[in-house]
């Protein structure tokens, strides 16, 4: 089968391989592909492997060979799936492959935050530590994380590895209350209560018409001025300007976010200059282990898919 990855750079910038789908199709890969490539890349092409390139209605009625779109993320809205479902062509995801280091780095994003360690390390490297009187001197008040609150709005399977680490460090995990029925011990609030009792709010669901902008100047408004809020899971659910406004005038004490609303943002995004906003580039997902996996679950769905099977099958 005529497999063609159109942007490979991301899961694999070259420090893993290909092997794996390799050994099942006639393979081409390119690093990255720009919107007036694709259908020239994509002509030939029986199957297509995208993470961020986008697979359109009008690109697809031009691929007469194309019979499977794999995507190379959890998230499949860079697919038209309607469409594909219309054209015959099987769509499939790599669902829970990072679930590990995206626990990891939400917890890491919180203790960079209680810790001080980004400005510690930076002023120490600027030359403070070597100038001061002291042995030792701290940028602000540090707290510990045990006896805090850590409320989470999604308990799928991140939510709950969180829930876990969190407990670990001795912290009284709630989540926000939702429609569906409790499946375990954690106490559901609220929308008022549970804004206003966290000390730590952390985003694990995905993004859905209700969920979009949750985190706006109404829930911000009911945080605890020493609140923090975390985002691991999309840039949509919250509203930057509100986020940047109540960072900037002491409404909430600080945020680390993995993802924004625009990647990459524009320069004149408000959150990039926010006070106390500290931002990775949506790295959450890259652990090389969680890279391994993503490659050898895009084989596996391949392979089903040769086998007249299918798996992690989404329309």
């Amino acid at each position: 089968m005529k497999t063609v990855i159109l942007d490979a750079f991301t899961a694999n910038p070259g420090d893993l391989n290909w092997d794996a789908i390799n050994q099942l199709c006639d393979l081409s890969i390119y690093p990255r592909t720009a919107p007036q490539e694709v259908l020239e890349r994509s002509l030939d092409a029986e199957a297509l492997l995208t993470n961020k390139v986008i697979i359109s209605d009008e690109l697809m009625t031009q691929l007469p060979n194309l019979k499977y779109i794999g995507v190379l993320a959890t998230g499949t809205n860079v697919v038209d799936l309607e469409a594909a479902a219309k054209l015959g062509i099987t769509v499939t995801n790599i669902p829970a492959y990072s679930t590990p280091f995206v626990a990891q780095h939400t917890i890491a994003l919180i203790l960079n935050i209680f810790n001080k360690v980004s400005q510690h390390s930076q002023s120490a490297k600027d030359g403070a530590w070597a100038n001061c009187q002291d042995f030792s001197y701290t940028h602000g008040t540090l707290n510990e994380l045990q006896g805090k609150t850590l409320g989470i709005i999604g308990l799928g399977s991140i939510g709950k590895n969180v829930a876990t680490i969190a407990q670990a460090f001795g912290m009284k995990v709630v989540a926000l209350k939702s429609a569906r029925p409790a499946k375990d011990s954690i106490s559901r609030l609220p929308f008022e209560d549970f804004f206003s009792q966290c000390d730590i709010i952390s985003l694990h669901c995905p993004l859905s018409p209700e969920s979009q902008e949750i985190i706006s100047s109404k829930s911000l408004n009911l945080m605890k001025k020493s609140a923090v809020l975390i985002n691991t899971g999309r840039g949509p659910l919250i509203n930057e300007n509100d986020l940047a406004e109540a960072l900037n005038s002491g409404v909430i004490a600080a945020a680390g976010l993995d993802v924004l609303s625009s990647e990459p943002p524009t320069p004149d995004n408000p959150l990039l200059s926010a006070k106390n906003c500290f931002i990775t580039p949506h790295i959450a997902w890259a652990a090389q282990e969680c890279r391994e996996r993503l490659i050898q679950i895009a084989a596996d769905n391949i392979k089903a898919f040769l086998n007249r099977d299918s798996i992690n099958k989404v329309n």
